[in-house]
């Protein structure tokens, strides 16, 4: 079953069926041909995205529909003809699909003006052959982004404002990716922005695009220039913990940045709605905001309306942060799974715990660090306050069982707050969060070891770390003892069960008999080390059985796939 709510414009297109053009609080989706199918996993939602002309839903079995203007006088959504998809974007004009095997496929009219309505693969036009697999996408208003699996930067679309870092007189449009920038990390545009920025793994971000409103963040040296046409380093980002707090820039009415004045340089949200919580995950629309955080907490501003924050008087602008009243959620115990969702005036709430926001195991280990039901070790501050942490990833993320001594020593000199930020370090092996503070702790941590090869050492030390193994996976007449934090890292099967307030955290048995021994030790081997024995011999037969065991374990949304690893 779904759990998603839905509140602001109703129309181009309609959404819900029998409800007003503007639904000014939240209410539950409900998909027409629901109850018709008889197998509810199959509407599974895992992704939203939505923009000016469509709203795409992605569901677990890797298709998807789609809600259109032209399908307004039936008000029915129609299913998207391309199977194993793995992520939609919606732009103000544009859609794309990335496909499980990396390909992706695009329409709207500055992708391919002769037939605006017609998906092409776009991933095949990119001349370099062997940068043809695609491993994200991202819509601007009217252009796409590309993100490859050897971490190249493309674009597609218009350039009218330079968004594709090319002189806009020279190139107004391209109807093939072409290239950006190399060695990129991540890419970051709204479904109706024309700028985009690119983060390169130096941790280095570079912008370009419309800038009329500062939104780029360059500061006020470069506020008057309305176009950034070459990408731009950006100089003012800001210092600090990015996951626990949220930064912005540019126009307030239109950006919803919860304050009165423009910004032209990265301004940090605040609000006392969550000064003293995490933010579990955020979305920006045309003209609105949203966060939740992890106390279960929906908080909006900006525009309103159409209702999109939820309120049940529609008023022009929310400059400040309010609460938004939710009805209550199926899934309320594990908010963790839920993610928020804002297109051209419309917001959604909904349940997908086959989306992660976290793209790595260090990243994840961040997520552990906040969820405290695995604790089993304390330290004492200077203050006296008690901060908790997993034994299991100390013991294996300092050089040896005797640092944790001196990581108490270190810890009773410090705040909370310097306390906090040291284990974040820890567990990330992010030296970037306080480079002073890792300074005094990097002699006792394995700072050139990565996650993956510590989660092996504790699967090669197997008599060493039999008392945490505190959990039985049974397959045929064998059992298999693993530690519960391994499988909540690894599998978005067991992170639902454990994390679950209501589910039995007991030693309870699970059994995978259709499995083969060989099937088994490939999974049992990849769970603590992300990679595949290299002794292991691949047959079909294995390969088929590693099919069904994805399926088992939920470790097919996990970086890199499984499957694709063995194929």
């Amino acid at each position: 079953m779904n759990d998603c709510l839905f509140f602001g414009r109703n129309k181009t297109p309609i959404l819900i069926k029998n409800e007003p053009e503007k639904i000014t609080k939240p209410i539950q989706f409900k998909f027409e041909n629901e109850n018709e199918n008889e197998n509810e996993n199959e509407n599974q939602i895992k992704q939203i995205s939505s923009g000016n002309y469509s709203t795409i839903f992605l569901f677990k079995n890797g298709k998807a529909i789609e809600y259109l203007n032209e399908n307004d006088s039936n008000q029915n959504p129609s299913k998207i003809q391309i199977e194993n998809i793995q992520k939609v974007t919606v732009g103000y004009q544009n859609e794309a699909i990335l496909t499980t095997e990396g390909n992706v496929f695009a329409k709207g009219y500055d992708i391919n003006p002769r037939n605006q309505n017609e998906f092409i693969n776009i991933s095949s036009l990119i001349e370099d052959t062997n940068d043809r697999i695609i491993q994200n996408i991202v819509s601007g208003a009217y252009s796409i982004y590309l993100l490859t699996s050897n971490q190249n930067a493309y674009g597609i679309g218009s350039n009218q404002f330079g968004q594709l870092g090319f002189d806009s007189e020279t190139l107004k449009r391209t109807e093939k990716p072409i290239l950006m920038m190399k060695n990129i990390s991540k890419i970051f545009s709204g479904n109706s922005s024309n700028h985009v920025f690119l983060l390169n793994s130096n941790q280095e971000l570079f912008g370009c695009g419309y800038n009329k409103y500062g939104q780029l963040g360059l500061g006020e040296s470069r506020k008057e220039e309305i176009t950034i046409q070459k990408l731009t380093k950006i100089q003012n980002i800001p210092k600090g913990n990015p996951k626990r707090k949220l930064y912005s820039c540019g126009d307030y009415e239109y950006n919803g940045l919860g304050k009165y004045q423009n910004t032209n340089e990265f301004t940090e949200i605040k609000s006392s709605l969550f000064e003293n919580e995490n933010i579990l995950d955020f979305s920006v629309g045309n003209e609105h905001t949203l966060i939740l955080t992890t106390k279960a907490k929906l908080i909006g501003f900006g525009a309103n309306y159409s209702g999109e924050l939820g309120t049940e008087n529609t008023i022009n602008d929310q400059l400040i942060p309010i609460q938004i009243k939710l009805p209550k959620l199926r899934f309320n115990e594990d908010i963790s799974n839920y993610h928020v969702l804002c297109g051209d005036y419309k917001s959604f709430l909904y349940y997908s715990p086959f989306l992660s926001p976290f793209s790595n195991l260090e990243e994840d280990l961040i997520k552990l660090f906040e969820r405290k039901e695995f604790c089993d070790i304390s330290f004492k501050t200077k203050n006296g306050e008690i901060i908790e942490a997993h034994k299991l990833i100390l013991k294996y993320r300092l050089k040896d069982e005797n640092e944790i001594e001196k990581l108490q020593e270190i810890i009773s000199k410090k705040s909370i707050k310097e306390s906090n930020q040291i284990f974040e370090m820890i567990y990330s092996n992010n030296s970037i969060i306080n480079p002073k503070l890792y300074s005094e702790i990097k002699e006792i941590i394995n700072s050139n070891e990565k996650i993956e090869e510590t989660m092996k050492r504790i699967y090669l030390n197997e008599n060493e770390n039999e008392n945490e193994k505190d959990f039985i996976i049974e397959r045929k007449e064998k059992q298999y003892k693993f530690p519960k934090l391994i499988l909540i890292m690894r599998s978005e099967l067991y992170r639902g069960m454990f994390l679950s307030v209501t589910e039995d955290k007991s030693n309870k048995v699970t059994d995978y008999s259709e499995l083969s021994n060989k099937s088994f030790q490939i999974f049992e081997y990849w769970i603590y080390s992300n990679q595949i024995k290299d002794e292991i011999q691949i047959t079909q037969e294995i390969i088929n059985e590693i099919k069904r065991g994805i399926d088992y374990f939920q470790l097919n949304q996990t970086n890199p796939n499984l499957f694709d690893l063995l194929i």
